[in-house]
C-alpha cells in the first residue's frame, strides 16, 4: 500500500515538472515575440515615415500650403504699397507747385517795394528802370524752372509751336509762310509747348 502511494506520489511530481516546463517555454517564446517586435518596431516607424515622405498627395498639399503662405504674404506686400503710392500720389497733386511757388515769392518782394516806392517818386525813367529789373528776374526765374520762350521772329511757321491768327497779306514771296508778327507769346516747359505763340503769318 505504501509502495503504491509512493510510486502515485512521483507519477504526479513528473507531471507537476512537466507542466511547469512548458509554462516556462510559453513564457521564453512570449518574451522572444516582444524583442522581435520591439527590434521590428522602429523599421515599421521609419518604413511608415519614408511612405509619408514620398506620398505624392501629402507632398503636393505641403507644397500648396507654402505657395498660399507666399501668396498672402506677397498680397499684403502689394496692398501696402498701393496705399503707399496713392498716399505719395495725394501729396504730390497738393503740394506739387510748391516749389514754383517758393521760387516765384522773392519776385512778389520786388515789385511790392517798387511799387511802394513808386508812392514817393515822380520819376518816370526809375520805374522804368526798376520795372525792367523785376522782368528780367522774373525771366531768368522762370527759365531755371524750365520755362522757355518760343521764337517767332523770323522763322517758318510750324503747326507745332504755332497758332496763326491773322494772315497778312503783300509781304513778298520771301515772307510767304513766315511768321510776321507775335501778337501773343508761346512757351514751353522742359520741350513741351505749354502755350502755343499767337503769330500773324505772311500770305
Amino acid at each position: 500500500m505504501a509502495k503504491k502511494e509512493k510510486e502515485q506520489e512521483e507519477i504526479k511530481n513528473e507531471q507537476t515538472e512537466g507542466q511547469d516546463c512548458e509554462n516556462q517555454e510559453t513564457v521564453n517564446d512570449k518574451e522572444t515575440q516582444d524583442e522581435q517586435s520591439a527590434e521590428e518596431t522602429p523599421e515599421v516607424a521609419a518604413e511608415e515615415e519614408m511612405a509619408a515622405d514620398t506620398d505624392p498627395l501629402s507632398k503636393a498639399m505641403a507644397e500648396a500650403a507654402e505657395w498660399e503662405k507666399k501668396f498672402y504674404y506677397k498680397s499684403a506686400e502689394f496692398e501696402n504699397y498701393r496705399k503707399r503710392t496713392i498716399k505719395e500720389k495725394a501729396e504730390l497733386i497738393l503740394n506739387g507747385s510748391e516749389k514754383a511757388v517758393t521760387t516765384i515769392l522773392p519776385v512778389i518782394d520786388d515789385m511790392e517795394r517798387a511799387l511802394e516806392n513808386a508812392k514817393n517818386t515822380d520819376d518816370a525813367a526809375a520805374l522804368k528802370e526798376g520795372m525792367e529789373l523785376i522782368y528780367k528776374k522774373f525771366m531768368s526765374v522762370l527759365e531755371g524752372m524750365g520755362v522757355k520762350t518760343i521764337d517767332t521772329k523770323g522763322h517758318d511757321f510750324d503747326t507745332n509751336y504755332h497758332e496763326a491768327v491773322a494772315l497778312v497779306p503783300g509781304m513778298g514771296d520771301e515772307n510767304k509762310g513766315k511768321v510776321i508778327d507775335c501778337v501773343q507769346k508761346g512757351y514751353t516747359l522742359n520741350d513741351k509747348v505749354i502755350r502755343f505763340a499767337k503769330v500773324a503769318v505772311g500770305q
